[in-house]
């Protein structure tokens, strides 16, 4: 059974994040809109800022401050709630990126982004994949960044076929899918030695064709369990703390692009892009808490 709708008419909508008063942010990737989009309970919506690139992936820092993984400009935005840009970062220190894609907070305070590999002019048409694009040479990185210092400090994980989705899980590991295989890989970015790449699981439904189908972002929950979203599968595949696959939570659209938790209940919301929806499912359980560092940034002037 699916769930309701907290919001509709949106133009392709990625990145929800949940705020303390029931509102979401959500960026809007279609041509049309290309922006920052606050949504509130009652209805009403705010453009927080037009980014004119392809806005992907959003985390949301200590001091309300909204970090953007924008993917048509190729590179991480900061801007304040009003929209001001604070800083931008738009390569690694050796060469620029090209897809940054989703990104969330370390309880270190950095900044933890997953960069697909392919400038999207590379690799899509609208919103469609370009044919042959599983052929192109594709370098999916995991990188992570100082946001206070604005440079990235180490390149994690690379030559992944189109990393995604990234989360933080309970055992304060990491973790990143790649959309063209179905795995989530777990990362150990606090241990002593350098993190090495593990197989977590894999969220994908056997199925026959050439439609793509893969995981795009993905939250974990209070009772330990990955909530992934994945797209052109039409659910939610959640994955239990070994990695099996416990269930999949079918949606109305078949295409979800990410997902997140409610601050408070177990309202889990759900965008859409295949009919420009927020969906939201009663799950089982609560969010695990994210991290939201103060960095003190501030818009110049």
């Amino acid at each position: 059974m699916t769930g309701s709708f907290y919001a509709t008419g949106l133009g392709a909508p990625e990145g929800p994040v949940c705020l303390p008063d029931g509102s979401l942010y959500v960026t809007e990737m279609s041509a049309a809109t290309l922006q920052v989009t606050r949504l509130f309970p009652d209805g009403d919506r705010k453009v927080v800022k037009r980014t004119g690139g392809r806005p992907n992936g959003l985390a949301v820092d200590g001091d309300g401050n909204l970090w953007i993984a924008e993917a048509g400009l190729r590179a991480v935005l900061c801007i304040d709630p009003e929209g001001r840009e604070i800083l931008r970062i738009d390569n690694d220190g050796e060469r620029a990126f090209r897809l940054p894609n989703d990104l969330c907070f370390g309880k270190d305070g950095h900044l933890y982004l997953t960069d697909s590999g392919m400038a999207a002019q590379d690799f899509l048409d609208g919103q469609n994949f370009t044919q042959n694009y599983r052929r192109l040479p594709w370098d999916g990185r995991v990188y992570e960044i100082d946001p206070v210092g604005a440079k990235v400090l180490r390149v994690i994980d690379r030559g992944i076929l189109f990393t995604n989705g990234i989360a933080f899980g309970p055992d304060e590991a990491l973790y990143a899918n790649a959309s063209f295989t179905g795995e989530v890989y777990r990362y150990d970015v606090f241990g002593a030695a350098p993190p090495r790449r593990e197989i977590f699981g894999n969220v994908l439904q056997p199925f026959e064709g050439d439609d793509f189908r893969g995981p795009d972002g993905m939250c974990w929950g209070d009772d330990g369990r990955l909530y992934c979203t994945v797209y052109g599968q039409r659910n939610v595949t959640v994955l239990d703390s070994d990695g099996s696959v416990a269930e999949r939570l079918p949606l109305d659209g078949e295409n979800p692009t990410n997902c997140a938790f409610a601050l408070s209940g177990s309202d889990l919301f759900v965008t859409e892009v295949e009919r420009g929806r927020v969906e939201r499912i009663a799950a089982s359980c609560g969010g695990l808490p994210l991290h939201y560092p103060k960095l003190g940034l501030r818009a110049p002037g």
